[in-house]
């Protein structure tokens, strides 16, 4: 593998700035990856990579908030299930071959777990994380759906406008369903209202009942 010495890029002119988003076009893989390096890990912006188009993006408290209940949820049904699960976060997900990268609001491998675990995930070798989560509170100027394709992901939720809509990948496009692949007993329609209760009894209780709702579900499915 050859490895080239990447000079700190400067940044292009042609950019565009959409509230608590940057837009960058023109930007080679090479320039992308110096910015990376340049940052380091403790930056508190978030990207989407697409051929060439690199958004950053500083995240919002009520975006976080979704999300973050979101994630509890997952955890919750994987403690009633009594499976492992990883969470990942903003994993970065990047494929140098595809010339393409995202970091979601967080991720999880759930089917996959034990094919990754305790690894550092390399996307050339490994699965992509079973379960991606993004929370829309501002529109991404990326088609984020063609980057998850991509990449491979097989189930994609998408909290916006409290609405949760669940996507499975199908012969490489996404499709909205009703049902989630990772858990097809989750009643869809109902996770907006818990994640509404958050706001207004506070995230943990939300959380008691959601996982209360759960509960119920799985012991009537055995009866």
């Amino acid at each position: 593998m050859n490895v080239q010495t990447v000079n700190t890029p400067t940044i292009p002119k042609e950019k565009v700035s959409l509230g608590n988003r940057i837009v960058l076009n023109d930007i080679k893989w090479e320039t992308y990856k110096a910015l990376m390096a340049d940052a380091g890990d403790g930056r508190a912006w978030r990207i989407a990579y697409n051929e060439g188009v690199l958004e950053i993006r500083m995240p919002l408290q009520e975006h976080e908030q979704q999300k973050i209940v979101l994630a509890y949820f997952v955890t919750a049904i994987a403690d009633e299930l009594e499976i492992e699960t990883m969470e990942l976060g903003a994993l970065l997900l990047e494929r140098e071959d595809l010339r393409r990268a995202i970091e979601p609001d967080t991720c999880f491998y759930i089917q996959n777990e034990s094919l990754v675990r305790s690894k550092i995930i390399d996307l050339q070798n490994d699965p992509p994380p079973d379960l991606a989560i993004e929370s829309d509170y501002t529109s991404s100027s990326l088609n984020k759906f063609t980057i998850y394709a991509s990449l491979g992901v097989p189930e994609l939720w998408r909290y916006r406008n409290q609405s949760l809509q669940v996507y499975q990948l199908v012969e490489g496009k996404y499709e909205q369903t009703d049902k989630s692949l990772a858990f097809p007993f989750l009643p869809i329609a109902e996770v907006p209202g818990f994640i509404d209760k958050s706001i207004s009894i506070g995230q943990r209780s939300a959380v008691r009942l959601f996982r209360s709702r759960i509960r119920e579900i799985l012991q009537n499915s055995e009866g």
